[in-house]
């Protein structure tokens, strides 16, 4: 009787130990502990980006440079289900906006009913600050009553504000930024031209 079980107590004993060494195993082979991405991702995901790529969303002004009014329009076909945007056109879920660009935050002109988490911003809706909204209305102003999740592509927001803007607020686009690119390219011409310079004023 004793030596049955003592035979099943090491063999459980037995399982026991076989089992936390596989875990030990795999969760060093897998890297399940781990808080940070594998080195190597094993399939992509649409909408991350990849650690150290780019440096975010362009400036909203070189965006607003080469926005598309028309495409804008298109897009803020999915917001008429909640915003009106004539002029003196009723609120709906959410206010009318015409004329929303440079208007106050959370103010309005036809009477909505702002969340006090839109009220409390302060400030006025410039281009910046619709770039944001738009990115995100949760981030921009958490508490907000806007259940729109918001748009992704920074190209999408720039087309939607020039779109916005048209509609009764025609305010001037800000300049856009000059290029990286393009100041790189004038270093090295400059540096050329700064010899010939020094020669010609040695002649």
């Amino acid at each position: 009787m004793d030596d049955r079980f003592n035979t099943i107590a090491g063999w459980t004993l037995f399982s026991g130990i076989v089992g936390l060494g596989l875990t030990i195993a795999s969760s060093m082979y897998f890297q399940a502990d781990k808080h940070h991405a594998p080195e190597t991702a094993g399939y992509a995901v649409e909408g991350v980006a990849e650690e150290g790529a780019g440096g975010g969303d362009p400036p909203i002004a070189t965006l607003l440079a080469a926005a598309d009014v028309a495409k804008g329009e298109a897009t803020f076909a999915k917001c008429t289900s909640c915003h009106t945007i004539n002029a003196g056109g009723a609120n709906g879920i959410g206010p009318n906006l015409h004329g929303v660009v440079g208007e106050a935050i959370g103010q309005g002109v036809g009477g909505f009913a702002f969340s006090d988490a839109l009220k409390s911003k302060g400030g006025n809706w410039s281009f910046d600050s619709l770039n944001d909204w738009l990115k995100s209305p949760k981030a921009f102003a958490p508490g907000t009553k806007m259940t729109f999740a918001g748009l992704s592509k920074p190209e999408d927001r720039a087309n939607v504000i020039a779109y916005l803007n048209s509609q009764g607020s025609n305010l001037p686009l800000p300049a856009a930024d000059v290029a990286p690119a393009a100041d790189a390219a004038a270093a090295p011409a400059a540096g050329e031209a700064a010899p010939e310079a020094s020669e010609a004023a040695a002649q």
